[in-house]
């Protein structure tokens, strides 16, 4: 009998439940991207997963107002800093773009969620959530430190504007102007005059964006370097190449018409004759927190059909 009772007691009244369960991260926000159809399900579903883990849920408050939600406290992007532990972000690399420009240098790690289409920051499929969330939060994850760049301004001598960029800074004309003139220097030192369509400055992680499309190579995100490539070269002779992560690059607009600089794509500044851009690398970073089964070969492979061959074959 009192085996009987041990056994009862060992196995109802010492199973852990599932709010006792270890966690990582107590007190978690979901960043949703609003626009997206479905959002508001995908986001209710989300919270309610997170808090039967026993964690404390907010909405990011751009994202509760848009949608509606009121089931959850809100606290906007500014208030995570020290009040949150992990940002859950659902919806698109575009979206975690934002958000980690926002989060940089706060010590707020990040795990993107994908509503759709693989993407290489939200590298979660949502019908996966359930399987892969609960051991990122219960502390089972790989960290994945992303660096930034630093861009400001300059008209003469005068900042104009500064701006963060996680993917890339890219100073190129408007659809309907000629090419652009640019001299770039690299601390200090003059590289090239350059007559193109443009000129991205990229981070590792921007190699897979805009920089991809206009011929760069793809650098691994543990990759110290900055890479320039430039956009449709007057000149073949003009081609990528990959700088040491401690440069700081100065490009002048020396002739164009309707030139501006893009950060990330998400906002601009137009230029002018004679204005400098001047990027570093930022002090500040990210992290992305991906499951323990993340490869970067295999979002790669899937993300840019490697693994894809002809019908005909």
């Amino acid at each position: 009998m009192e085996g009987i009772l041990c056994l009862w007691f060992n196995r109802y009244m010492l199973r852990p439940s599932q709010n006792s369960s270890k966690k990582a991260f107590s007190r978690v926000a979901l960043v949703g991207k609003y626009q997206a159809d479905g959002i508001e399900g995908h986001l209710n579903a989300l919270a309610k997963l997170v808090s039967d883990m026993g964690c404390e849920v907010f909405i990011e408050t751009a994202t509760a107002t848009h949608l509606g939600l009121e089931n959850y406290p809100t606290k906007s992007v500014e208030e995570f800093a020290g009040s949150i532990d992990l940002a859950v972000v659902l919806g698109g690399d575009g979206t975690m773009l934002g958000i980690g420009r926002q989060l940089a240098g706060k010590k707020v790690p990040l795990v993107g969620i994908n509503m759709g289409r693989l993407g290489y920051m939200t590298d979660i499929p949502f019908q996966d959530v359930q399987a892969v969330l609960p051991p990122i939060i219960s502390g089972e994850y790989e960290p994945d430190t992303r660096t930034l760049l630093d861009a400001v301004v300059l008209r003469k001598g005068v900042e104009i504007n500064r701006a963060l960029a996680l993917n890339d800074v890219v100073v190129n004309r408007s659809g309907i102007s000629g090419m652009v003139e640019l001299a770039v220097r690299v601390n200090g030192s003059f590289m090239y005059n350059q007559r193109s369509d443009g000129l991205i400055v990229s981070t590792p992680t921007g190699s897979t964006a805009y920089a991809l499309s206009a011929g760069g190579p793809i650098l691994h995100p543990r990759v110290q370097g900055v890479l320039l490539a430039p956009i449709a070269p007057h000149s073949l002779s003009n081609r990528p190449i990959v700088l040491p992560v401690d440069c700081i690059i100065s490009i002048e607009v020396v002739d164009g018409r309707e030139v501006i600089v893009n950060f990330d794509m998400q906002s601009q500044t137009d230029l002018h004759t004679g204005d400098v851009i001047e990027v570093r690398p930022s002090e500040k970073s990210i992290t992305l927190l991906h499951p323990r089964s993340h490869s970067d070969y295999k979002t790669l492979r899937e993300k840019l059909h490697w693994n894809e061959y002809p019908s005909t074959f």
